[in-house]
């Protein structure tokens, strides 16, 4: 497994942050000043500065450059930390000039990951990501791939350097992806025994911070790591959290987003997001007593669709209340639905109305259904014969299939949005419900 040079805790960091006017949707600094903390660096200095656009040489400009490089000798500075995004040639430019290592935003966050990843999967991922972002920097990187292998034996004739570090990351990937693959089997297989089991997935979901790891353990007495840092949790966990005597969902504690989330890392975790997509409900975890709410609700919404889930079923739950001294309540929306619960993850306070939400939604009754499949919908077929969901099937002459299917409204709704079917082709069979699921 290949090793990256990460820094290590206490190495002096020189913080950059540059503001463009004409950019709306520009990186917050004080969130930056958090991602250093989690990142376990000393921030030594950080420098401001003002741009009408980036440098395609080196970011920033002559005259800034200048000043960073001064301060970066007067502090002994070990890396520089920009709050942006950094073409490949950008940082070696940069490093080239300043004589010291440069990592942008999404190193940054590549980083950090690598520090808080415990479980196999999580290891996989983060590698993958990293190699990813790496493949794009071999210019830089080759020097530490070098101490990865013995020379003799790996090169090929005539083979440089750049290229035989090319091939050696080629086939690395490719071999996490497979075990990734794997992994995403798996989860697949877990999904499906709890579809037959009728337990319904709830999935925590929100910017990073927001509580989530906190609420997770307050409501299913687990242990995962909750602390006062951005991706203080990283690992999913799954538990079972009862809501009645007759009923059980599996609450799923997933990866804080952010802003700007490096697009490597999206796609490396996703067979782990694939838990919140095929939820039958999310629970977006807002902390209410942030000025940028707002903001941060929306760059949730647009991983959420980047991963294909912005069609779940969603309940914001605004916590820390306890911040800002308010009781906890639930707003409903014009159809008397709940849309929005406030409550303190911390004190417990508010968790009957969440658990009472959630029991309502999910404690309903199974009913039967009547559906009409074509020959070449077995797709269909074959997906409700794994949930356990078909009563009876008869097989028409002209290669048609009717079903009689017992379905609870979690499993309708997945199955209606999982294949687009429109409700007309459901025929619900009266007076034939069942008891509570």
């Amino acid at each position: 497994m290949f090793e990256f040079e990460r820094p290590r805790g206490g190495e002096q960091a020189l913080l950059v942050h540059i503001n463009f006017p004409h950019e709306p949707d520009q990186d917050d600094l004080s969130e930056f000043v958090e991602l250093v903390r989690s990142a376990d660096v000393v921030d030594a200095e950080l420098i401001l500065g003002s741009r009408q656009h980036p440098s395609a040489k080196t970011f920033i400009g002559k005259g800034k450059l200048e000043e960073i490089a001064a301060r970066v000798k007067a502090l002994q500075i070990d890396v520089v930390l920009f709050n942006h995004p950094l073409s490949p040639s950008q940082e070696r430019n940069l490093e080239s000039a300043l004589e010291c290592r440069v990592l942008d935003r999404t190193g940054l966050i590549l980083d950090i990951f690598a520090q808080r990843a415990q479980s196999f999967e999580g290891k996989l991922q983060v590698e993958l990501a990293q190699l990813k972002h790496l493949s794009t920097r071999l210019v830089r990187g080759w020097t530490h791939l070098e101490r990865q292998k013995g020379g003799i034996g790996l090169r090929g004739p005539g083979e440089t350097q750049l290229e035989t570090d090319r091939r050696l990351l080629a086939k690395r990937i490719k071999y996490l992806n497979n075990r990734l693959l794997k992994v995403s089997r798996q989860r697949e297989q877990s999904r499906q025994a709890r579809t037959k089991a009728e337990i319904p997935t709830v999935s925590l979901v929100g910017y990073t911070n927001a509580g989530k790891s906190t609420l997770f353990n307050a409501l299913t007495d687990a242990t995962v790591y909750a602390a006062d840092q951005l991706f203080a949790t990283l690992d999913p966990t799954l538990r079972k959290l009862q809501l009645s005597e007759q009923q059980d969902v599996i609450l799923a504690d997933t990866v804080g987003f952010i802003r700007h989330l490096p697009h490597d890392l999206v796609a490396a975790f996703r067979a782990t997001l694939l838990e919140t997509r095929e939820a039958d409900l999310i629970l977006h975890i807002v902390d209410c007593s942030d000025d940028a709410r707002a903001e941060k609700i929306e760059a949730v919404d647009r991983i959420l669709q980047e991963v294909g889930a912005a069609e779940v079923p969603q309940l914001l739950v605004y916590n820390k209340i306890d911040l800002m001294d308010l009781p906890p309540r639930i707003d409903f929306d014009d159809q008397e639905r709940p849309w929005r619960l406030w409550l303190s993850a911390r004190d417990a306070n508010g968790f009957d109305q969440l658990i009472e939400t959630l029991r309502l939604r999910f404690c309903q009754q199974s009913a039967l259904y009547r559906l009409q499949l074509t020959a070449s919908e077995g797709q269909i077929r074959a997906y409700l014969f794994e949930t356990g969901a078909i009563e009876t099937e008869i097989y028409e002459n002209n290669g048609d299939i009717g079903l009689k299917l017992r379905l609870t409204p979690a499993l309708l709704k997945r199955l209606q949005r999982r294949f687009e079917i429109s409700p007309d082709r459901l025929e619900m069979l009266a007076d034939t419900l069942a008891g509570a699921a």
